[in-house]
């Protein structure tokens, strides 16, 4: 039996690794954490008998405890709530499925408890990855991806050794606006930028994909997973999403990880591996398919990527600046008080704003993203 605690329980990541504990009955949940989604949680909460539910704010946990009083299960609150989850003496993994820098503590906290984690939250190591990978090497805890195309470079990775990778091929859909110019992107809608073709994704990480700023945070993300040069970091768009990313060897062979776009799978992965286990649902048919399309990114119409290399670059403290910088502005453009183009020119205006921070510590870390917030809500 392996025990899970699930931080993000009522996001879409944290939703879909429910629905495989249903399945796996070795996998048994010891706790959930949420944002604000008390009813929903209420709801996992009598379905998984967890020993402990997190809330972010003390006013929703102290309702959560009334709902749940007719039970055992024990209600606790923000960050320290999070911390006593992650660090919960019964569990074996952490699956961190929350969205934003508010997932890097409990992870810090549940690497230093020995927990293993499924790791499904980019900011933890586009921000701290420089802490985050040498701690998990000391304390001897798998960071196992959980995002799909981390999972497929995972995966590829399998069997090989690390020094004989010559270079990532991290695939990216385009999202919903591949294909068009800047002039068309200058009127594009909330609503326009939500359908994405092919993944069904939480609201922030749609616009993301839309933007490439997504890719641009795996592409970070990718450097600290797999200790890889940015410069070997090779963005390829793969608008049918059936190639999930790929690695080219030292002697030209090249191994891919396909697939259908189900999330479901990197996630059982990461709870089961190294085993592989049946999942239902539907298979690639290589007999009807006519062809795979890969082409190069736009990176001057969708900037994203470019600032994300650009931030690689400047190292320090500037991946947290790209990345707070995105979350306001996309907060923002969800809300319709910004266009779809000012996210890059804000993300532009914060990046050029910033005085890098070498090796910054979690407080600097966490004081640059209140930098970044106070400098966008002053000029936007």
């Amino acid at each position: 039996m392996k025990n899970v605690a699930i931080i993000g329980s009522t996001g879409s990541i944290g939703t879909q690794t429910l629905e495989i504990v249903r399945v796996q009955e070795d996998l048994n949940i010891v706790a959930l954490a949420a944002g604000s989604n008390i009813e929903l949680l209420e709801k996992q909460a009598r379905e998984f008998s967890p020993e402990v539910v997190g809330i972010w704010s003390e006013e929703n946990a102290a309702r959560l405890r009334e709902y749940l009083a007719d039970t055992d299960i024990r209600v606790v609150a923000g960050m320290d709530g999070l911390i006593e989850i992650a660090e919960l003496s019964s569990s074996d993994i952490l699956v961190t499925a929350i969205v934003g820098m508010i997932g890097i503590r409990p992870t810090i906290a549940a690497i230093n408890a020995g927990k293993d984690i499924a790791l499904a939250n980019k900011e933890t190591l586009v921000t701290a990855g420089h802490i985050i990978m040498p701690l998990a090497a000391e304390k001897n805890v798998a960071i196992l991806p959980v995002d799909s195309e981390h999972s497929a470079i995972f995966q590829s990775l399998q069997g090989n050794v690390h020094g004989d990778v010559e270079k990532i091929l991290l695939t990216a859909s385009g999202g919903p606006f591949r294909g068009k110019d800047t002039a068309f992107l200058e009127n594009v809608q909330v609503e326009d930028a939500l359908k994405h073709p092919n993944w069904s994704m939480g609201r922030k990480i749609t616009i993301d994909s839309a933007t490439m700023v997504n890719k641009g945070l795996e592409v970070i993300e990718a450097k600290w997973l797999f200790d890889v040069k940015p410069e070997n970091i090779q963005v390829v768009v793969q608008p049918q999403s059936i190639i999930h990313s790929m690695v080219e060897y030292r002697d030209g062979a090249v191994i891919a990880q396909l697939g259908t776009p189900d999330m479901k799978l990197p996630i059982q992965y990461a709870l089961c591996y190294p085993e592989r286990r049946y999942m239902a649902g539907d298979r690639l048919d290589f007999w009807t398919m006519n062809s795979i399309l890969l082409e190069k990114p736009d990176m001057d119409t969708f900037k994203g990527l470019k600032y994300a290399y650009s931030a690689i670059a400047d190292g320090g403290s500037m991946p947290t600046v790209f990345n707070a910088a995105n979350e306001c502005a996309v907060a923002k453009f969800l809300d319709r008080k910004i266009r779809f183009l000012d996210i890059y020119r804000i993300i532009e205006e914060c990046m050029a704003s910033h005085t890098v921070i070498e090796n910054p510590d979690v407080s600097q870390i966490l004081d640059t993203e209140r930098w970044v917030y106070d400098f966008v809500e002053s000029r936007w």
